[in-house]
């Protein structure tokens, strides 16, 4: 089987700085766990979903209104044994102009069909992006995970 980093796309009709924003509001889609910076480069931020999954990201482009690249500096899944999934891979942003509308493109460079994580990932990752993340820019509001006591 041949490796392919998970990627999905879509389209909204909000302009490339609406959608920039809401990227960079990791906490309205992602999870409200998150700490640390999420919009400025070299800002780093944690990642934690109970016990299951814990990361570290630095943003490491930024070019406002069109891309966003995030390096995973650190990761740990609960269910994996293979505890280097994800270190080292880089999550990409790419915002562009496509038929009228605006363009979300977004790949986990790294995240490939034959790691222990990928169906579990490509599931979250779904519904993060193209739920979450999509809800979040057409109205406003995201799904992100709740945060934790």
């Amino acid at each position: 089987m041949e490796n392919k980093d998970f990627t999905t796309s879509f389209l909204v009709d909000q302009s490339p700085e609406e959608v920039f924003d809401a990227i960079t509001n990791v906490r309205g889609w992602w999870s409200q766990n998150v700490k640390g910076g999420t919009a400025q480069l070299n800002d780093e931020f944690t990642y934690s979903y109970g016990d299951d999954h814990r990361c570290k990201m630095k943003l490491i482009e930024v070019v406002p209104g069109k891309k966003m690249v995030w390096k995973v500096l650190d990761n740990y899944f609960s269910f994996t044994k293979d505890k280097s999934e994800w270190i080292g891979d880089t999550i990409n942003f790419e915002v562009s102009a496509k038929d009228g509308k605006t363009q979300l493109h977004f790949v986990h460079k790294g995240l490939v069909p034959d790691q222990e994580c990928y169906d579990a990932c490509y599931a979250g990752w779904s519904q993060y992006i193209n739920g979450s993340l999509g809800n979040l820019i057409t109205t406003g509001k995201g799904q992100p995970n709740p945060k934790e006591s």
